[in-house]
């Protein structure tokens, strides 16, 4: 019921009118900075003086027209010389639906080479953000097809959940990609995932040990500090030190923990994302995970709870 019910308000367009016109878009932005290029950079520069590194994440998925596809290369072109001009600690994250695949591979190639030639031009790595489990080969397929060419300043997303993981870690370690791993948040049938929360873990586990101790500087992306515990301490019987993988965790939770790897000598990268379409994102974040709202509430309240309560101008903690 409550899943079906953000579903429903995330398609709204009266509640978005109405969460725009209360305090809840300041708390919001939170966790989305802003809409626009340089809202991110702000939020990328404020993660660098933190000692984090940072992933910029236009929103948005599942373009079927050639112009907005097109405007999203482009606003990932902008982002990407801005943070060559500013020298920022960081790298984008996007995905193949949002550049045109569901429209033709033919234009997809197109577009996407645009964005991917500027991220050569300024040296940024350009990660692959993964859908739901109908896009994981396709979206293996293409990168593959990417790699094939030459690119090697990119990397691909893989989750935990899905039950064909240990064999995409696998091929990934063998091609020398870099992966950031995560445990998952479509609704997907039994048939393609686990369900069980012990069996994402347990999934989550063995990949991280496969990732570090064959891969290519992995991104251990979670904020479940059992798992950010069994990766301290593998890669510590393992003898892999900290510049070998980094931990990645979203913009604005537990920025408490962000902060304490840091100074324990992890590396920790931010995943920024901006946009008009936060409020979506947003609501389809909780339905994916409905405990997802407790957990950002409790973020927010353990770290600062009159900023909870009373957010400031810019939606955060004063």
């Amino acid at each position: 019921m409550l899943r079906n019910s953000l579903i429903f308000l995330s398609q709204s367009t009266a509640a978005r009118a109405v969460v725009t016109k209360t305090p809840l878009r300041a708390m919001s932005r939170r966790f989305v900075p802003g809409e626009t290029v340089e809202d991110l950079v702000g939020a990328v520069r404020e993660a660098n003086r933190d000692g984090l590194s940072a992933t910029g994440n236009y929103l948005g998925e599942s373009v079927h027209d050639e112009p907005n596809a097109r405007r999203a290369a482009d606003i990932y072109m902008n982002v990407l010389d801005r943070i060559h001009e500013e020298a920022l600690d960081a790298n984008i994250s996007l995905k193949f639906t949002q550049l045109g695949q569901d429209i033709s591979e033919t234009f997809l190639a197109k577009n996407l080479g645009r964005v991917l030639d500027r991220a050569d031009e300024t040296d940024t790595f350009i990660r692959f953000d993964m859908e739901g489990s109908d896009y994981t080969q396709r979206t293996l397929d293409a990168f593959e097809k990417l790699w094939a060419q030459g690119r090697r300043n990119i990397g691909v997303v893989l989750q935990s959940y899905l039950r064909r993981s240990a064999g995409d870690v696998a091929r990934m370690n063998e091609l020398g990609a870099r992966v950031r791993l995560c445990k998952g948040a479509y609704a997907e049938p039994e048939s393609a995932a686990f369900q069980l929360r012990e069996e994402v873990d347990a999934s989550f586990v063995e990949l991280m040990k496969t990732l570090l101790a064959e891969g290519n500087y992995p991104g251990i992306a979670t904020h479940d500090d059992r798992m950010i515990d069994a990766t301290v301490a593998f890669a510590q019987e393992e003898g892999i030190g900290p510049e070998k993988f980094e931990f990645q965790m979203l913009h604005g939770v537990r920025r408490d923990l962000q902060t304490q790897l840091v100074r324990d000598g992890y590396n920790v990268r931010a995943y920024v994302p901006f946009g008009e379409h936060w409020y979506p994102y947003l609501m389809r974040r909780l339905a994916e995970r409905p405990a997802n709202m407790l957990f950002f509430a409790g973020s927010m309240v353990k770290e600062s709870p009159l900023g909870f309560l009373w957010p400031s101008g810019n939606g955060r903690p004063s």
